[in-house]
């Protein structure tokens, strides 16, 4: 059980990580907004086609929770990939890889600022680590561009993405007691709505682009891997071995996104890369190795929606 568990959650972070590259490869061929409004358009369609039962029975509690779950759909959904997918028009994969490795520093800051959730020292030492390797991606192994605000747009952009995914997770805790296929169709549904104003923005900046055969075959994987597949088998690790083990798997995102953008895209993996990579990766096993035992869990319920 616990090697189809490992399985899954490897599966889960693989298809995760190429969404990136995906965001990337959808360039000339399907505008960004566009691709955002397609992506939960399609996976709303979907879900709701092989659950349609299931979200009839949790419509009392989905009424009295609609806005709690839209506001998962805006920020967690529409807002983290619509940044994301604007990223890599200015910056690489890789650095929006890595730069994600940020997430889990930025929820442990949150839960710490707003909840007092438990600190150790071996926390403190892990996550500044991880700040260290996003600033590195970031300053595109100049750190002294942070000094001089001089940063690519594109990292800008992902920084925000960073934020959005950060106070989604954080908001999870409050999720109503509701199947995992309504907790993913409600939220995807206020994505697809909220996505329409965003292309709509897009449209009057002219640079709304329609899917070509390419652009649709990138939208239907971001649907149905990148978001309904990669979501069950998370759902089925967590369940196998705990969603503080399972959450460790997310460290696996930024590992193939960087892997991916250069057997893909055939970007170029520099050594501030790899510094900035072993940090992030580092700081975080080492937080979560450090952890209070009983500091609140924040791994996500579903990473890199």
């Amino acid at each position: 059980m616990q090697v189809a568990a490992y399985i899954s959650l490897v599966v889960a972070a693989l298809c995760w990580g190429a969404n990136a590259v995906a965001g990337k490869l959808a360039l000339g061929h399907v505008s960004p907004m566009m691709l955002t409004f397609l992506r939960w358009f399609l996976a709303t369609a979907l879900i709701a086609a092989v659950s349609l039962p299931q979200l009839k029975r949790d419509w009392p509690i989905v009424r009295r929770n609609l806005p709690l779950l839209f506001f998962y759909g805006v920020i967690g959904y529409t807002l983290f990939n619509a940044m994301l997918y604007s990223a890599v028009k200015y910056t690489t994969v890789i650095n929006v890889a890595i730069e994600q490795a940020g997430i889990p520093m930025l929820i442990f800051l949150l839960n710490f600022v707003f909840f007092r959730t438990g600190v150790s020292t071996a926390q403190v030492v892990g996550f500044a680590m991880t700040l260290g390797g996003v600033a590195l991606t970031a300053a595109h192994g100049d750190l002294t561009t942070l000094l001089r605000l001089d940063l690519n747009r594109g990292d800008g952009l992902m920084l925000i993405a960073v934020a959005a995914y950060s106070v989604y997770t954080i908001f999870l805790r409050w999720k109503p007691p509701l199947d995992w296929r309504t907790l993913m169709a409600i939220p995807a549904l206020g994505a697809t709505l909220t996505a329409v104003p965003l292309l709509i923005w897009e449209g009057s900046q002219g640079a709304v682009r329609l899917p070509d055969s390419k652009g649709w075959l990138i939208a239907f994987y971001t649907a149905i891997f990148a978001s309904l597949l990669a979501q069950i088998l998370y759902i089925k690790g967590v369940e196998a071995i705990g969603a503080n083990r399972a959450g460790l798997f997310i460290n696996l995102v930024p590992v193939f996104g960087t892997l991916l953008s250069v057997a893909l895209l055939g970007e170029q993996l520099q050594a501030f890369h790899l510094i900035a990579l072993a940090l992030a990766l580092g700081g975080i096993a080492i937080a979560e190795k450090g952890r209070p035992e009983r500091a609140v869990s924040t791994a996500p319920a579903s990473p890199m929606d």
